[in-house]
């Protein structure tokens, strides 16, 4: 498994596939390539799982129990791993997640300065959305690693699994992995609080529980940043809002209106030389918005966003349309990818 990794490693892949019936394969771009000749059995993807759980010192037995388990670990001098074992159709298969030890420069991976410059903000809630695999935990990485290197304090991340590592900078830093270093996100968001914190980075607002102590740890002077698999600014809020019970929405929206200080929507769109490229969308939260959120009116949110007069925002569309113009993807995955096509193929 070792040998598999670093040559998926050495071929620049973002996922290993090893999964029965297939040969053990690497995305490259938005191809897959095999690793193997032969096609895997299933006793041969179950040893190969088996190495990745002895390389992290881990018990299968989650997995044995649940059918699924998350886990990550490292290949010394080689690069870091994110992995998805699991059952399917009874026998064992998992993806691996190829992570770098170093962070990538933010312009390198096409992240704006625009979502860097939201590590200045002091407290409040910043969320980062997308699809599964659109690169939000790396930007959350980018802008935890812009904080730890501007200003002192203490940043507590907590995630499943930790993906890159922070070296202690200006920040001293502590990072906790569920389940390993707590049983869950909102046990350990809770004893976060408590652990003098300055920055808490979750993962991932998974469940009402993780939501509600986010929000009281925003409410309370903290810079509170996380996740959510959502797309587009308006339907994140609502996300949020519609976890709740109706009786409490009212109030939801009174304190998400407060602490809400922007939200980031990322996806990752096909470039014309057969690569991916994140496109992003940045909604900051101003008077307006406040008051769209308060009152339930996330629908005219776009308008704000898409209005452009707001340089401290920036529209999926408008840099969809950009790239376009720059040729690096083409006007037909724009259109693909775009809140308002045909508005969008009208500008173009």
């Amino acid at each position: 498994m070792i040998e598999l990794l670093k040559k998926a490693v050495s071929m620049n892949g973002s996922d290993v596939f090893v999964i029965p019936g297939a040969h053990v394969s690497v995305k490259v771009h938005n191809d897959l390539v095999p690793l193997t000749e032969k096609i895997m059995l299933p006793k041969d993807t179950e040893k190969l799982v088996r190495d990745m759980y002895e390389l992290t010192h881990r018990d299968m037995a989650k997995l044995d129990n649940n059918g699924d388990d998350d886990f990550s670990f490292a290949i010394p001098n080689v690069s870091r791993f994110r992995c998805n074992a699991y059952r399917q159709r009874g026998t064992i298969a998992a993806i691996c997640r190829i992570v770098n030890f170093e962070l990538p420069e933010p312009s390198s991976m096409n992240i704006p300065d625009i979502v860097i410059s939201l590590a200045s903000q002091r407290s409040g809630m910043i969320l980062v959305t997308g699809p599964a695999g659109s690169g939000k935990s790396t930007t959350l990485a980018c802008i935890v690693d812009k904080i730890n290197a501007t200003r002192e304090g203490h940043i507590v991340t907590v995630e499943d699994p930790i993906e890159y590592l922070h070296r202690h900078n200006k920040c001293l830093v502590s990072q906790r992995e569920v389940p390993n270093d707590a049983a869950t996100f909102s046990r350990a968001l809770r004893a976060a609080l408590r652990q003098a914190p300055d920055v808490i980075m979750l993962g991932e607002m998974r469940d009402l529980d993780t939501i509600r102590t986010a929000i009281t740890a925003a409410e309370t002077g903290h810079l509170l940043l996380s996740s959510l698999h959502t797309i587009g600014a308006a339907k994140t809020v609502d996300r949020i809002i519609d976890t709740f019970p109706a009786e409490q929405q009212s109030q939801i929206r009174v304190q998400i209106s407060m602490v809400l200080k922007a939200v980031v929507s990322q996806r990752l769109v096909p470039t014309v030389d057969g690569k991916r490229i994140p496109v992003f969308e940045v909604m900051t939260v101003n008077p307006a918005i406040q008051n769209m959120i308060r009152d339930g009116r996330t629908h005219q949110i776009d308008n704000v966003i898409y209005g452009g007069s707001d340089k401290s925002m920036l529209s999926m569309d408008a840099e969809l349309q950009r790239l376009v113009r720059e040729r690096r993807i083409t006007r037909e995955v724009a259109l693909i990818f775009a809140s308002n096509p045909e508005t969008l193929a009208k500008r173009i």
